[in-house]
């Protein structure tokens, strides 16, 4: 009677596979909006006691809602917000739903921190110097968002549907438009802080780089599952990414396995990584950066 009581209430292994899926699926959430979390916070650090008090601004919609804040007296994290409104939309559109939320978050964060370090007194009062560190504390924060699957600024998602339309890079297109907004600052603040702010624009360029490893990077990813088929479909059909079938072989068991290999860019790692967990909680999953891709749908419109 207990033999049969035991084994009725044992775990089945399907059910078994959907606690740890699940299980793994929570984890990954908590780990991506906690760095959303933290990057927020250090970003905000940069700018409320090292940039803006000294006039020295970062580029794309943060520099805009900073000399916006400068000219009307409002606070810096409102503009952020409004300002980011219609790119939220656009990103929600061209490049997903959890890029969009991750987004939309982060931004929040970065406005009620933003609220909540202001106040406090700047750390210097040296222009140069605050553009080194608040360079380099923005650029870590912003780097730890954009990991995480985020973003703080509208520009770099119009610069994304750009690279897909345009011969343009990413960084190209970047780069492009905040020449503009620190030409601007320039106008509003003095030259001199506009050249400050160059130099603060590439610390938190470079900042970031160390982060995330490159803004317009891409990723070569090979996923070693048994549920192959629902996992290539679900790739296909939410991620928008070819899949090549590639068959192997366990090296230890000799089993027969099947290779997934995709490219994806950075911003569809994070999603990458939920439809793979989502399909098959035990799949094993390697993502290497991708440093030149010819041919296919990354490939560049030629110049004539």
């Amino acid at each position: 009677m207990r033999e049969t009581q035991a084994k009725a209430t044992a775990e089945s292994p399907m059910a078994k596979k959907k606690r740890i899926a699940q299980h793994r699926t929570t984890s990954f959430y908590v780990k991506k909006y906690l760095m959303i979390f933290a990057g927020a916070i250090i970003a905000s650090i940069g700018l409320e006691l090292f940039l803006i008090p000294n006039k020295v601004i970062d580029g794309g919609v943060v520099g805009i809602s900073i000399m916006m804040s400068s000219i009307t007296g409002l606070a810096f994290g409102a503009f952020l917000v409004v300002l980011n409104l219609p790119f939220l939309y656009l990103g929600y559109k061209q490049i997903g739903k959890n890029f969009a939320i991750a987004t939309m978050i982060a931004i929040c964060f970065l406005s009620a921190w933003s609220a909540v370090f202001e106040p406090l007194p700047r750390v210097t009062e040296d222009p140069f110097l605050a553009a080194i560190f608040g360079g380099i504390i923005d650029g870590l924060g912003v780097g730890l968002i954009i990991r995480a699957g985020g973003s703080l600024d509208g520009t770099e998602i119009v610069a994304i549907i750009m690279d897909k339309r345009s011969m343009f890079s990413v960084g190209e297109v970047v780069m492009f438009i905040n020449l503009f907004i620190l030409s601007s600052a320039g106008l509003l603040y003095g030259w001199d802080k506009a050249m400050y702010s160059l130099v603060a624009y590439f610390v938190i360029s470079k900042m970031i780089d160390v982060v995330i490893k490159g803004l317009d990077e891409s990723y070569a990813v090979m996923i070693v599952t048994d549920e192959h088929e629902d996992i290539t479909s679900a790739l296909n059909d939410r991620l928008g990414r070819g899949v090549t079938l590639l068959h192997g072989a366990g090296g230890y068991t000799g089993d027969s396995k099947e290779v997934l290999y995709c490219v994806v860019t950075r911003l569809e790692v994070d999603k990458l990584k939920e439809i793979v967990l989502e399909k098959d909680a035990n799949a094993f999953v390697t993502i290497n950066a991708v440093h030149d891709i010819v041919g296919g749908r990354f490939k560049k419109r030629a110049i004539h």
